[in-house]
Order: structure tokens, then C-alpha cells, then sequence
């Protein structure tokens, strides 16, 4: 016979575990309500500083010179050598001044059977001056462009080359896009005229040359891609990334998911959950004569506007670019990529 304290414990006892097992099917539950984050592998930053840097060595990528052909193919080859299928548009683009501008595309395809497509762009060339630096000798010197143009580029190809290497691939299409003669345009200018042309496109008083033309030139007939993610000064100690205003205007949702992604993966405090400025970068065309939703990531100051010190100065070079900011970077793409159904 059970004594009757014995029965009470026990009685507790079943009681307690009862609600325990409630709890636990509560936790679970809630647990089931939250996303499932895919393991993506590791973004190496010291691969994708190795890349910036031998673009920089080419010298500043001005098109019409041998150091962008140089670059150019120095692109072509390392997405090769990656697996990609590369696909090349060459162009005659004309400038705000009337020159004649010698530029292509360089589009590297991941998986380019996939139905199912994300476009992942950069631009690769230089500006011809450094407009805004403070010395006046130095402001009709073509810009080396480590970190404005080449630091983008740079985590786009060991992207690549992670994918390549890894057993495990995302099961989307990745198109990463390198747009050329981004950067010739008038400064001054662009940034107090943004007028619309006849079919809802847009003028840039020169710069973003290569994104109109890829956006009017598809690299494959029919093409269309789920969404793009446009990189723009992306290698800097220190960078922020503010939520770009064409950006939630055009793909609130692609912005929201990449931003909420980063923080997860640790990397708020360079992806900033703030409401930035409108950027003319090269994201508009896609946009808006493409019709393909694309983000730009694009470092501002947070309070203040403007971008990094060294934007369009003779001392954009190796000194500003940071492994940190280019991990945050590269990892929280690969990660995006990697949770992409």
C-alpha cells in the first residue's frame, strides 16, 4: 500500500510534468514560427582583399586606357576560372561631354540553367578625376577606386568562388553583372537633375552608362530575374549602410530581407535599420527600363549624408579597405543566396 503522502507527491509530481510538457509544445511552437536559417559557408575576406588589390594595381580603370582593358580581362578570367558562364557586352557609350567611351558588361552566370534568377552587380571602372579632393593639384587625376568600384567587385568574385568550391550550392541562378563607365558623369549636375525621358527612364547626366545599356540590352533574350542587389562602396573600416530611398521605393521587401539577414548574422551595426537618402546609382535602370526589382547597398553616413572620406579623392586606395566590412558584406549575401528557394 502507498502511503497517502507518497500518493500527493506523486500526484504533484504527474502534475508538474503535465505542465511541463505544455511548456515545452509552447516553446516549440513558437520556435516553428521563426524562420529556419540554411548554413551558408564562410565568406573569406582575405581572398576578397586580394582581388580589390590586384584590381587597384591595374592603375585606375578609366575606359579608352590600357589598364581597363587589362582589368577587363583580368574579370572575364578569373569568372572563368570559377565556373561561370561569362557573357560579354562591348559598347560604344557617349558621355555628358560628347566623348566616346570604349566600356562592356562582364556578366559571370552561376547555375545558368536555373529558371529562378538573382543578379548580384558592381561597377568596375574608375573615375577619370578626383572632383572631389580637397588638393588642387590632384582633382583632374584619374581615382584608383579601391573602395568605389573595386570593393564590390572584389567580394562579387570570391563569391564566386566560394559557390564554386563549395559541395553545397544555393538552388537559384546567380548572375553577377559588372557595369562599366558608371562613374564619368557630371557630379554636380547629377545630383540636382533627375528627370524622366519618354518611357518612365531616367537621365544621369553621364554616369550609370553601363546599367542603362545592360537594362535596354538584356544579356539573353527574355531574361528576368527574381531581384537584384546592386554593391557601391562597400569595402570601407567602418561603413554604414542605410536603407537607400529608391531602394524601399522600388523593392521594400528585398531591402528589408537582406538587412534583417545581416542582423542576424551579427552585422547591424553596418547595415543600419534607418531610412537613408535617394542615391542615381547604377540600380535605376534595372528598375525602371528592366523592370527587375534591385537594392542598391551603398555606404552614407548616418546623420550627416555623404559618403565615405575618400569618395572621388585621389586617396581612395588599399589604406581604406577593411576585412571587417568586407566579411559583414560577403557573408550576409551568401547567406541570402543560401536561404533563396
Amino acid at each position: 500500500m502507498i502511503k497517502p503522502i507518497t500518493l500527493s507527491a506523486l500526484a504533484f509530481l504527474l502534475a508538474f510534468s503535465s505542465c511541463r510538457t505544455k511548456q515545452s509544445q509552447s516553446e516549440t511552437t513558437q520556435t516553428n514560427d521563426q524562420p529556419v536559417m540554411v548554413s551558408a559557408p564562410a565568406f573569406n575576406a582575405d581572398s576578397a582583399y586580394v582581388y580589390i588589390d590586384q584590381q587597384v594595381k591595374f592603375g585606375p580603370r578609366v575606359p579608352n586606357t590600357p589598364a581597363h582593358v587589362q582589368a577587363g580581362n583580368y574579370l572575364a578570367s578569373k569568372l572563368k576560372q570559377f565556373g561561370c558562364e561569362v557573357t560579354e557586352q562591348n559598347f560604344v557609350a557617349t558621355t555628358w561631354d560628347g566623348k566616346k567611351l570604349n566600356a562592356r558588361n562582364i556578366i559571370g552566370s552561376i547555375n545558368p540553367k536555373a529558371t529562378k534568377r538573382i543578379v548580384l552587380a558592381s561597377h568596375w571602372d574608375s573615375r577619370p578625376h578626383a572632383d572631389q579632393d580637397p588638393d588642387a593639384a590632384d582633382k583632374n587625376k584619374p581615382v584608383t577606386a579601391a573602395n568605389d568600384g573595386a570593393s564590390g567587385v572584389g567580394i562579387l568574385l570570391e563569391l564566386a568562388r566560394t559557390i564554386q568550391q563549395n559541395q553545397q550550392k544555393p538552388t537559384v541562378g546567380i548572375d553577377l553583372v559588372f557595369f562599366d563607365a558608371e562613374d564619368w558623369g557630371n557630379g554636380e549636375k547629377a545630383a540636382n537633375d533627375f528627370e524622366k525621358e519618354s518611357g518612365n527612364q531616367y537621365d544621369y547626366i553621364g554616369f550609370c552608362l553601363g546599367s542603362r545599356y545592360w537594362a535596354k540590352n538584356l544579356h539573353k533574350p527574355g531574361y528576368s530575374a527574381y531581384y537584384g542587389i546592386l554593391l557601391d562602396m562597400v569595402g570601407a573600416k567602418g561603413a554604414t549602410f542605410a536603407k537607400e530611398g529608391f531602394s524601399m521605393q522600388f523593392a521594400p521587401t528585398v531591402v528589408n530581407n537582406v538587412w534583417q539577414t545581416a542582423s542576424r548574422a551579427g552585422y547591424s551595426q553596418y547595415f543600419v535599420d534607418t531610412q537613408g537618402g535617394q542615391i542615381t546609382d547604377d540600380h535605376i535602370a534595372p528598375n525602371t527600363i528592366a523592370k527587375i526589382p534591385m537594392i542598391d547597398i551603398i555606404h552614407t553616413n548616418i546623420g550627416t549624408g555623404g559618403f565615405f572620406p575618400a569618395w572621388h579623392t585621389a586617396e581612395d586606395n588599399m589604406s581604406n579597405i577593411d576585412r571587417g566590412t568586407l566579411k559583414a558584406v560577403g557573408q550576409t549575401l551568401l547567406q541570402v543566396l543560401y536561404n533563396e528557394q
